[in-house]
């Protein structure tokens, strides 16, 4: 069972800092554990289109519809961090491919009916592949260096290890995929 108190302790252990009992302690560590994890986790799981984040939710139609435009509005769904992909339901790949706008946390088309593949704020790290928490682990240690070790050199040897860890975990999720489906690869990411 894993938990975010877990992640955070892999992240201080790397760093050979005390460990914390819970988010909310009175220590340093736990402060900045409690102040950092979530926007790195938030940022590592818009990075990729991760197997185990992903969803597929219909949406249904705003009453109101855009100002000009677009004909309809859907609103997305509150846990979505990433958009992924929008369609109408078909199963022809090209048919389906509509013209879309992500604004804020609303999608405007001109489609009446629309499917959406998005990348959830799933917050329970037992839901997590191993690789992701890893990859959470060192990301989140990279940037708790400075602050717990105060050297400057070692925060810079942290981020090259989480970026390893990150790289390392997208290849592993990206692979599981049919290969008409990959979402990642080195080419692709390095354009990023």
């Amino acid at each position: 069972m894993a938990s975010v108190v877990d992640i955070c302790n892999s992240a201080l252990n790397l760093l050979g800092a005390s460990t914390i009992t819970q988010l909310t302690e009175d220590s340093k560590n736990a402060r900045l554990c409690n102040q950092r994890y979530e926007p790195i986790r938030d940022r590592t799981f818009r990075s990729h289109a991760w197997n185990c984040l992903t969803k597929r939710v219909q949406l249904a139609k705003d009453s109101a519809a855009p100002v000009v435009e677009y004909a309809n509005q859907y609103t997305l769904p509150t846990d979505c961090l990433r958009v992924l992909k929008v369609h109408n339901g078909t199963t022809d790949s090209i048919a389906s491919d509509i013209d879309y706008a992500v604004e804020g946390r609303k999608i405007k088309t001109d489609e009446g009916t629309i499917f959406l593949v998005y990348i959830a704020k799933i917050t329970d790290p037992n839901e997590y592949d191993t690789y992701l928490i890893e990859a959470l682990a060192a990301s989140l240690a990279a940037d708790l260096a400075y602050a717990i070790t105060n050297n400057a050199t070692l925060a810079k040897n942290y981020e090259a290890t989480a970026d390893e860890r990150l790289r390392e975990a997208r290849f592993i999720d990206a692979t599981e995929n049919s290969l008409g489906t990959v979402e990642s690869s080195e080419f692709t990411d390095a354009r990023l």
